[in-house]
């Protein structure tokens, strides 16, 4: 199997942290890649759309709503409205826990909405299930 490739777009750094410590108590070895704020994920999706398919996409890309610079809203439709990035799986993965904007991002083109869990044993088991099931369903080009 391919390895498995995470984008993940969070400014706090104690939540990149607790993330990738998540992963690890779950005994992934998944290639994470952190930005932080919605321009750099921007310019990062753009390299690797330049080189593709010599670069491989994200299998997911975990994306936080309320990044400095460009937020994941703006970030969002801009994914969506890109020809070849859209085919990566955009998973919401923000404290906003809003009806209102959880319709928002899906109208958007988000394909999953998940409130951060509010312990670090929840965040390993939400990893976990966010992580089976993202893998098995990707549907980025190879």
């Amino acid at each position: 199997m391919d390895e498995i490739f995470i984008l993940i777009a969070e400014d706090d750094a104690d939540d990149r942290f607790l993330l990738r410590s998540a992963f690890d108590e779950n005994g992934f070895d998944d290639k994470l890649q952190f930005v932080e704020n919605g321009v750099e994920l921007l310019d990062y999706l753009n390299n690797i759309s330049r080189t593709y398919p010599a670069t491989k996409f994200p299998n997911f890309i975990l994306l936080d709503l309320n990044m400095p610079k460009k937020d994941g809203r703006e970030v969002l439709k801009e994914i969506k409205q890109d020809a070849l990035l859209r085919k990566i799986p955009v998973i919401i993965f923000s404290t906003t826990n809003n009806e209102h904007e959880m319709k928002r991002c899906y109208e958007l083109g988000a394909n999953s909405y998940i409130t951060k869990p509010n312990s670090f044993e929840n965040l390993i088991k939400t990893v976990a299930v966010l992580r089976s099931y993202w893998i098995h369903t990707s549907s980025t080009p190879s």
